[in-house]
């Protein structure tokens, strides 16, 4: 039996929230939208009386695949939005401040994407997963990336076939780099010498930069880099890159400006491949700290490779099982920290309890990084901005940076 609802806000995973709070997909605040109840969530059948913030989706696959669900709202009202999902965390946290204007980081689309290849009707396909669901949604290219990555689903169906086409779920991870397409196969397993063999063969011939199986390289062309503001980056086979060029500029810059015209040393925490710790060693000498060694590899790779940076140390380390503590911290300038989304609790403590004038968190989780936040301010450190980054853009991701200050009383 369907019904009309009036919805009231937009929830945290970009749902409209009815008077009664049920949530339904694809409504926008102010709308009267004809749904149908289906236990605790409700499917849009129409709207009577749409948002002015209403616009046009752009993607075929729109409503069919689970990714993008915000691409009928426009561009202004997503970006407050995304302000208000920071200001949300912030407020549960009891931190009394205010988030900035979200900085719109989409740039020229995401560089890179995870596609799923699975067998359907006797052939591999490739594609995203419909919301809540485990069903293949095959897609010709995704309209959210850059150009570069359009061709990543033929890519990916013509690699799985010397996996069986699908017929074991099979993961793509495709990252546009300088060279072309990096792409890393996940979920198969290991291979035998021959299917190596074909892949390695097939590579060629798709003029990949590089390929990997579960980060294994299995072949590369020539050394596999991207262009980050003055540096070249090493990314590791199936390593971290920021979503977007525009949002690694953004978070970039914010940190860069953050440290202020004096530091002499510097704690890169949860550094990856280096694209904080190359433009901070522009101004200070930095210390890089980071689990994944193939990372540390390109980010050593990268700094003998510029010029004009001063010292960069590296060191692998777990911060989630051994952060560094007091004793170690307190010889930093400044400290920034860019955890998983997981953040960054354990080290958050230790830093607490250091004296390091300036902290600069970047987080990719709203939750955990105002739970980090709360641990500092609940040291004695200032959280004196925050400052949302959107390069998810149609999706309840959101990228923020948070700069926290000691008083100068508390060094010693």
């Amino acid at each position: 039996m369907s019904e009309t609802v009036t919805i009231r806000e937009l929830g945290a995973r970009g749902d409209g929230i009815a008077e009664d709070g049920i949530p339904v997909p694809y409504a926008l605040p102010g709308e009267r939208a004809t749904i149908r109840r289906e236990g605790k969530r409700a499917e849009l059948l129409g709207i009577e009386q749409p948002s002015p913030d209403r616009v046009e989706p752009f993607c075929p696959y729109y409503m069919r695949c689970g990714g993008c669900r915000t691409q009928h709202l426009a561009t202004a009202a997503e970006l407050s939005w995304k302000r208000g999902l920071v200001a949300q965390a912030l407020s549960q946290a009891r931190l009394e401040v205010e988030p900035g204007p979200t900085v719109d980081a989409h740039g020229a689309g995401r560089r890179r994407i995870t596609l799923h290849v699975r067998e359907i009707d006797g052939q591999g396909e490739a594609g995203l997963m419909a919301a809540r669901s485990h069903a293949l949604v095959p897609i010709d290219h995704c309209p959210i990336t850059v150009p570069a990555l359009h061709a990543a689903p033929a890519v990916a169906r013509r690699l799985a076939a010397p996996l069986g086409h699908g017929r074991k779920p099979l993961d793509v991870a495709v990252t546009a780099t300088d060279q072309g397409l990096d792409i890393d196969l996940r979920g198969h397993g290991p291979v035998s010498g021959g299917v190596a063999s074909a892949l390695v063969r097939i590579a060629g011939e798709l003029g990949l930069a590089r390929l990997s199986l579960h980060g294994e390289r299995l072949m590369e062309a020539e050394p596999v880099s991207v262009t980050s503001g003055d540096s070249r980056l090493y990314p590791a086979p199936g390593g971290f890159l920021q979503a977007t060029a525009a949002g690694q500029a953004t978070l970039t810059d914010l940190t860069v400006a953050a440290l202020g015209r004096r530091p002499r040393r510097v704690a890169d925490l949860f550094s990856g491949c280096g694209p904080l710790a190359l433009a901070m060693a522009r101004h200070a000498a930095v210390h890089a700290v980071e689990a994944d060694a193939a990372a540390l590899a390109g980010l050593d790779r990268s700094a003998r490779a510029a010029t004009g940076l001063r010292q960069i140390t590296t060191e692998r380390r777990d911060l989630f099982r051994r952060p560094l503590l007091p004793t170690e911290l307190d010889g930093f300038d400044a400290v920034v920290f860019d955890p998983p989304r997981a953040g960054a609790e354990a080290q958050a403590r230790q830093l607490a309890a250091a004296r390091v004038p300036v902290v600069i968190g970047v987080a990719c989780d709203t939750g955990t990084f105002a739970r980090d936040a709360a641990t500092l301010t609940a040291g004695g450190y200032r959280l004196e901005s925050v400052t949302p980054v959107d390069q998810f853009r149609h999706s309840d991701h959101v990228e923020m940076i948070g700069v926290f200050r000691r008083e100068a009383a508390r060094r010693r």
